[in-house]
């Protein structure tokens, strides 16, 4: 169904997106999708990415709870975990015929815009535990709807989890179990659907190890920053993504 890249460069392309979403991922909690598709959509056929996107967010994940395994709070995680599981299938069968440019250009406005208010210095804006655990479940199928359709299940629970306050260990305990749980439930749907062919098994067994160290390599940077500095990392994490999906739009 795809075809390898035969270009050299293009091979570089790739590994060097897939050492940087590693890193992200293992030092954030989230992000390979967005900062690996930034690369891979230069370097590799358009259909291939959503199922490379997601078998590779699954090895970043499973390193990257390691940065977070003593903060983990099952019983907070679950309504996240159910609502997610209920959206996936609904993002795969889209996936399949729906165009993704108005959902990244919605996605990537709203991102840019709650990150430059969040760092612009305003008062933090908070809901405390308003809606309970049943908006949480719904904040859940959101994030489970844009991790079957594009391999975005972080953004949406990250910020919701934002926006109920705590701790970064805390929210990131919550939020890095529930990407891993969606996206490799994606990477599940895409493969019965027929998405993932042995050519994105190909360039996943090459690109894996080096995501895989990638993310090694950002935990150990996460355990070195404090509370405020990481929120403020996330934060313009959250701003680059958001650029990047309106960038990728005007330029496709």
């Amino acid at each position: 169904m795809f075809s390898l890249p035969a270009d050299p460069f293009d091979w570089a392309f790739v590994l060097l997106g897939a050492l940087i979403a590693g890193f992200i991922t293992g030092f954030a909690g989230f992000g390979t999708a967005l900062v690996a598709s930034g690369f891979w959509f230069h370097a590799l056929p358009a259909g291939m990415v959503p199922p490379l996107v997601a078998l590779a967010s699954v090895g970043a994940q499973t390193v990257g709870l390691v940065a977070v395994r003593s903060s983990f709070d099952w019983r907070r995680a679950a309504p996240y975990l159910i609502g997610g599981v209920v959206g996936v299938p609904a993002g795969v069968a889209l996936l399949r015929v729906a165009s993704p440019e108005l959902l990244k250009t919605t996605v990537g406005a709203f991102l840019v815009m709650y990150a430059a208010f969040q760092l612009g210095g305003a008062a933090r804006f908070a809901i405390g535990q308003w809606g309970g655990r049943g908006a949480d479940a719904a904040v859940g199928v959101g994030g489970g709807f844009l991790g079957g359709f594009s391999g975005l299940s972080g953004p949406l629970p990250l910020i919701w989890l934002q926006l109920r306050g705590g701790k970064s260990a805390g929210q990131r305990a919550t939020y890095q179990p529930f990407n891993l749980v969606v996206l490799a439930l994606a990477a599940l749907g895409m493969g019965i659907s027929g998405q993932i062919d042995s050519q994105v098994l190909l360039v996943s067994a090459a690109a894996t190890p080096v995501t895989l160290l990638g993310a090694w390599t950002g935990v150990k940077a996460y355990a070195g920053v404090g509370e405020e500095l990481f929120r403020r990392v996330v934060l313009c994490l959250l701003l680059a993504s958001g650029a990047i999906l309106l960038v990728q739009n005007v330029m496709t």
